[in-house]
């Protein structure tokens, strides 16, 4: 499988946060790389971003030029004929969808995801030799194994992977890196007992000649606590690399508190005694681990190194770098207000459809404030898979319109509050979809707390760079 990273090159002292719908860019992860440390890549949402910018004219020729080193025939020629617009969309066109992910793809949407996370980490790695590394949602089963295949075509250093026990993602690296078949066990609801259900995925079938010779990334599973570390550690399906230990001051999803839920005054979770990592057992297990949420600050990485980490994670003062790929307009909106204290990050219990609370922005200016979007599910990722009482599996989204999910089978008082994810997300990062009523789908902005200390670090810039974060974390 070849030399991996870490044994020529030193652990990373700083991660560049996984963020969200390509928040998580490969123009910032190359710049963090750069650097020297670890930037990482969003592999969420990555083929719908992906065909979403060819649409829009590819500016610069990026997609292009990585799209031609893919090694697999035929797969960028077919998706250029199909999404590719010299010049972009007409004023007010809708994107064209690609179809939903399914526990049974065909060949054709699995290298749609494939080619997307191989140009994604291509364009990240392009003109270095840093380290570069992909995050994915374990919650997020059905293009797993397609997008850490192309990631992994294209060289990928290090795995990330949070918001669930990703127990089974070890083994398929170890598959994955010897092109042989595997899969994931995939969560059902309602299935009967005894039954389970699962997505294969085999790089055979995608390969015309001799594919290449691969190296297994390292894994860095992120958990919020000792006993799911432990577990992971002990009962993984392959060898497990280290642990981003995840504070709930993190932006996007949070671990749900532990014990019996408690609610503040903004209806907000509690967290408690019982959802702190004691750092020393964590330490006892004999692997690297890195501290994230509520470390963007020096102090916060000294603290962490004499705490035995080998290092921090960072998000926040990432997020509204140059170089991420959230929407300049956002950035600089939410900064202005943010220079004067005038944000605030909650909690939100109910707006993700997977059920684990999600930070949200609040600000004066929010262009999603008051709007009513939509309800619709064209995108698809957060769906939940269930069993009919005839064993065929579907798909819904507490999210998606109220009838069509009770119909489906869901509770009618799930679908409160929630908002979709999936489309708001990529509004954020300036690819909203056109509704057919005309409207632009508003975006959603997650942070985490300390955007509302960011203030400090700005020191009254309105703007700032991927560098300049690492060298205020460096000191």
């Amino acid at each position: 499988m070849g030399i991996l990273p870490s044994e020529v090159q030193a652990l990373p002292v700083i991660i560049q946060g996984g963020m969200g719908v390509g928040v998580s860019s490969w123009q910032l992860a190359r710049a963090v790389a750069r650097r020297g440390h670890l930037g990482v890549v969003s592999g969420t949402g990555c083929e719908t971003t992906m065909v979403r910018r060819l649409q829009d004219g590819d500016p610069g020729g990026h997609l292009q030029r990585a799209m031609a080193e893919f090694p697999i025939d035929g797969v960028a020629e077919a998706v250029l004929r199909r999404h590719y617009r010299a010049g972009g969309r007409a004023p007010g066109e809708a994107y064209q969808l690609l179809p939903m992910h399914r526990h049974e793809m065909n060949l054709a949407r699995q290298q749609v995801a494939i080619l997307a996370a191989f140009v994604e980490v291509s364009l990240a790695k392009h003109g270095h030799d840093g380290l570069i590394g992909i995050n994915l949602l374990t919650k997020i089963q059905l293009p797993t194994l397609a997008t850490l295949y192309g990631a992994m075509l294209a060289g990928v250093d290090y795995v990330l992977m949070g918001a669930g026990i990703p127990r089974e993602i070890p083994g398929a690296l170890d598959a994955l890196a010897e092109h042989r078949a595997c899969a994931l066990r995939l969560d059902v609801e309602q299935l009967p007992d005894g039954v389970t259900a699962q997505v294969k995925f085999d790089p055979a079938h995608h390969w015309q000649r001799n594919p290449p010779v691969l190296r297994r990334p390292r894994f860095l599973a992120i958990v919020a606590s000792n006993s799911l570390a432990m577990m992971l550690a002990r009962k993984a399906s392959g060898r497990v690399d280290g642990f981003v230990v995840e504070a709930p001051v993190a932006g996007g999803h949070n671990a749900p508190p532990r014990g019996e839920p408690r609610w503040n005054e903004r209806g907000e979770p509690i967290y408690g005694p019982r959802d702190e990592v004691d750092l020393a057992k964590l330490r006892e297990l004999g692997l690297p681990f890195w501290l994230a949420g509520g470390t963007g600050h020096p102090d916060r990485l000294t603290a962490a190194l004499a705490a035995g980490a080998a290092g921090i994670q960072v998000g926040t003062l990432f997020a509204f770098c140059d170089e991420s790929g959230m929407a300049d307009e956002l950035k600089t909106s939410v900064l202005a207000r943010a220079r004067y204290g005038e944000v605030t990050v909650q909690t939100d219990a109910h707006a993700s459809p997977t059920g684990y609370p999600f930070k949200v922005v609040q600000w004066a200016e929010d262009p999603a404030a008051g709007v009513a979007r939509e309800r619709v599910c064209d995108l698809g990722y957060l769906r939940v898979a269930y069993a009919d009482a005839d064993g065929t599996i579907g798909y819904r989204c507490s999210g998606e319109p109220v009838e069509t999910y009770v119909a489906k089978g869901g509770k009618r008082e799930d679908t409160v509050g929630r908002r979709c994810l999936c489309n708001s997300l990529m509004a954020t990062i300036g690819l909203g979809q056109v509704r057919s009523s005309g409207a632009l789908e508003p975006p959603l902005v997650t942070s985490g707390d300390d955007l509302m200390l960011i203030a400090d670090f700005l020191r009254g810039r309105t703007r700032y760079s991927a560098a300049d974060v690492i060298s205020y974390l460096e000191g």
